[in-house]
């Protein structure tokens, strides 16, 4: 037999079909919903169509919840309530699971998932959200589509897709003390660009991915997408059963077995040859921080500014001038000097119960900085939970930083959660683009404690200079 990829071995179990244009039909093992779904609602009851598969959808809201209520009535604005009630109104009707506002496990539908255990080993899982890449981190083949997909799939449990080509990124090495997930998957879009990976299918490894926790792999895969890459994998091992094991969804008894020795395995075949391979030293990532308006634009935090003008480049020069004046930045300059308005922990890159506790330990016995707004939302209900019985909150709140409710919040700030124009922003989010959490806003990408830091300091702070 044909030495197999991981991609390979789940995208050959789910081909239904293939058109002589290279289009494949592949079945959908779970199919995750959102409150921006109502579009896709509204085309299959154009069709007179209900969902095909019912027991396969899962919903939560989460894009356009408020993260300061669970109460959908007590949500003032009409656009956003509406789509809150809509899913709510969708899933009454299609007979699927709804995780709602006052559910105990509603959240980010990317926290959620995994959580739950609807994300396991070698499924074929699809939201209509691009970072659902995440979920590639358990040895799935999860990706975002559109709209239209979205409906496509809630009709027939099948997409038509172009099978894409595979990419190896191996990360070998022991990361240093404070470096983390975040630091790694920056690190890796610096060093390959933004479109490095178009075109392909992820899948990491390496003894620096292999030591990730699996909270730390879920924030890997979800930035694989900024990375231009179609999904991002990581193969099943004990971290990954040991994550699973007992959640709501996933197999028991004799089931959970079974599912197990199949899941072992999906990893890729010794031999197996892959597109296009990418090796990096992990030794020598360092916290990372993004400057301009890609991922891609990013720096270990100790590093000083770039100057546009030494790009050999005429289109990247340009690029970088125009991100330069957008961002208020100074050619030379130290990423420490630059001062911070506002700092938002959370999003499904990292609103981990893993990523509250990097960052309450930053925030622990110290003062969020005069002037600075700083926000920590979890990721999910669960999450919530878990950090208030380790008393997360409580420190947070003792630094001075707000203790919100689960949400998408200030990640793109769809639900009205946003900054002011010429605010600068350190986030825990994935996307760092013009306007993305408020126009004129400047946002910072990084990881949970080092925005933690920023938010005690006033400015882009080293925490290899702080005690946790």
């Amino acid at each position: 037999m044909t030495a197999e990829t991981m991609f390979e071995k789940i995208w050959n179990r789910h081909r239904v079909l293939e058109r002589e244009d290279g289009q494949t039909l592949l079945y959908v093992d779970r199919h995750l919903v959102h409150d921006g779904s109502a579009p896709a609602f509204e085309m299959l009851r154009d069709r007179g169509l209900k969902p095909r598969a019912p027991e396969r959808i899962f919903a939560t809201p989460d894009h356009y919840v408020p993260t300061d209520t669970r109460d959908v009535a007590a949500i003032e604005n009409d656009e956003y309530r509406g789509m809150v009630e809509s899913l709510e109104q969708n899933a009454a009707e299609g007979g699927f699971a709804l995780f709602g506002l006052k559910d105990g496990r509603q959240g980010i539908v990317h926290v959620v998932g995994p959580e739950a255990g609807l994300t396991q080993p070698g499924m074929l899982l699809v939201c209509g959200d691009s970072h659902t890449s995440t979920h590639g981190a358990l040895g799935a083949l999860a990706f975002g589509i559109g709209m239209t997909e979205v409906a496509h799939v809630l009709g027939s449990q099948t997409l038509w897709q172009r099978k894409p080509k595979t990419l190896r990124i191996t990360v070998d090495g022991a990361l240093a003390p404070g470096v983390t997930a975040k630091d790694v998957i920056l690190h890796i879009i610096a060093s390959i660009g933004a479109a490095g990976a178009t075109g392909y299918v992820i899948e990491y490894a390496g003894s620096a991915i292999r030591g990730l926790s699996m909270e730390g792999r879920l924030t890997l895969c979800n930035m694989s997408i900024e990375a231009g890459g179609r999904a991002g994998m990581v193969a099943p091992d004990e971290t990954t059963f040991a994550y699973l094991q007992g959640r709501e969804y996933a197999p028991k008894g004799a089931d959970w077995d079974r599912a197990v020795e199949r899941w072992r395995a999906l990893a890729s075949d010794a031999d197996a040859v892959f597109d296009r391979d990418v090796v990096l030293d992990g030794n020598a990532i360092a916290p990372m921080v993004t400057w301009g308006n890609s991922p891609e634009d990013a720096l270990p935090v100790d590093a000083m500014l770039p100057d546009p003008e030494a790009a050999p480049d005429p289109a990247r020069r340009a690029a970088m001038q125009a991100a330069f004046a957008y961002m208020g930045l100074t050619p030379g300059a130290a990423l420490t000097s630059l001062g911070v308005d506002r700092v938002f922990i959370g999003s499904c890159t990292n609103g981990r119960i893993e990523d509250m506790r990097a960052a309450a330990a930053i925030a622990r016995g110290r003062r969020v900085a005069e002037g600075v707004t700083a926000w920590v939302v979890p990721g999910s209900a669960p999450v919530k939970r878990q950090a208030e019985a380790e008393g997360l909150d409580q420190i947070f709140l003792a630094a001075g930083f707000e203790w919100r409710e689960a949400g998408c919040s200030m990640c793109l700030g769809t639900n009205g959660e946003i900054g002011t124009p010429g605010q600068r922003i350190a986030a825990t989010s994935n996307r760092n683009f013009r306007g993305r959490q408020g126009p004129g806003v400047r946002t910072h990408l990084m990881s949970p404690a080092m925005a933690a830091a920023a938010a005690v300091a006033g400015h882009i702070t080293d925490i290899r200079g702080l005690e946790g």
